[in-house]
């Protein structure tokens, strides 16, 4: 019964590979509202539960901490650059009355897309973040008709359709898992974790987004942190020296997110859904790191304990403790350009840029876009 089971899972997956995707794709957004973990958190996980980033993060861009795990700009800031539409303040920040004119960051740091556990770093889940969108359209639609003033500061009411919806989010989910469960086990979750995907897309769709933008996951075992936990052992690691069990969840992951992205095309004939493989840009870098430009694929710049890794589960970027008796802060790296990793779990703005242009070519996504660049050189 297993073994039928398996067999209808994958011709399903293959049947729904072979709909096609739109081919339509309008670049020319008044908006973006993005959801995820810290991939895209621009300041969510800062405003939302107090936490607190300190230097050097922010030093290469920011010049201080900016809500942002890295040492400058993310993926996202690179996107909405190429778009010349201007950085997306976090929803849950209300100091300094942010702009939400031309869109909204719920994406919050340690988020998941199943609901979250007792233990769960962060509270807003993908489900939250959406109850937060739906919270936020309906406020922008009733302060319209009464405040022109408020008219600088929320979006029009068009926008909600025209706008772009970008999705980055999944990694906590399949790597929270691994402490818990079984290889077996991390991967029979996935249908269900896609599920509430699904299920959050859909409930947009009833809002009135029609532009999807939706992100894979990256190589979760090529990430210090799951390396110093999980690849102790030489033999759990692949040639590039990451954990082999992350990369096939990872693998395993995508191919079904992808799967999902072609049914809901083929469901909603009135949407446009890009699926870009974030995965194989980030593997790229990683294996050919030296013809980019960088000389540390794996090494954290912010970390502590040294080659190979400089990853302490027991410290973050900018911390300072007293570890085994002795007072450790730590610090960052001569020079982040060099390095892919930024603090053992997120990636560098010199990182994060290389993966934006790569976006940015149009060869990394379905559809492809080579062929409609209308985008601004991005800045760096």
């Amino acid at each position: 019964m297993a073994s039928k089971a398996s067999k209808l899972q994958i011709f399903t997956l293959l049947f729904l590979i072979c709909i096609p995707f739109s081919t339509s794709i309008d670049f020319n957004y008044p908006a973006v509202f993005n959801f995820g973990d810290s991939n895209s958190d621009t300041g969510g996980l800062v405003a939302g539960i107090g936490d607190t980033l300190l230097p050097p993060n922010g030093q290469s861009y920011f010049k201080k901490p900016s809500g942002r795990f890295c040492d400058g700009r993310l993926i996202i800031d690179f996107l909405m650059d190429a778009m010349d539409l201007p950085y997306l303040n976090p929803y849950l920040d209300s100091i300094h009355a942010p702009s939400f004119k031309k869109g909204c960051d719920f994406a919050v740091a340690g988020s998941t897309i199943l609901p979250p556990t007792a233990y769960a770093v962060s509270p807003f889940s993908f489900g939250v973040q959406v109850a937060q969108f739906i919270r936020f359209k309906n406020r922008v639609l009733d302060l319209q008709p009464k405040r022109r003033k408020s008219d600088k500061y929320i979006p029009a009411r068009d926008v909600f359709q025209k706008g772009l919806y970008t999705f980055d989010i999944g990694q906590n989910d399949l790597a929270g898992a691994f402490y818990s469960k079984t290889y077996d086990q991390v991967i029979a979750s996935i249908p269900t974790i896609l599920a509430e995907f699904e299920a959050g897309i859909k409930t947009l769709y009833d809002e009135g987004a029609r532009n999807f933008w939706i992100h894979n996951t990256g190589p979760l075992g090529c990430l210090a942190q799951n390396i110093a936990k999980f690849g102790t052992d030489p033999s759990k690691l692949d040639e590039l020296a990451c954990v082999i069990t992350h990369i096939e969840a990872s693998k395993l992951f995508n191919l079904q997110l992808y799967a999902l992205s072609k049914k809901l095309q083929g469901q909603y004939l009135d949407v446009n859904v890009t699926y870009v493989d974030i995965f194989s840009i980030k593997s790229n870098l990683i294996a050919d790191y030296s013809k980019y430009g960088f000389e540390q694929p794996i090494m954290a710049c912010c970390g502590n304990g040294g080659p190979p890794l400089n990853y302490d589960s027991r410290i973050t970027c900018g911390q300072t403790k007293v570890l085994n008796g002795t007072s450790v802060t730590v610090k960052a790296c001569n020079d982040s350009t060099e390095y892919v990793n930024w603090d053992g779990i997120h990636y560098t703005e010199s990182a994060n840029y290389f993966v934006a242009s790569q976006i940015l070519t149009g060869k990394y996504s379905d559809p492809p876009f080579a062929d409609q660049m209308p985008f601004q050189k991005l800045k760096f």
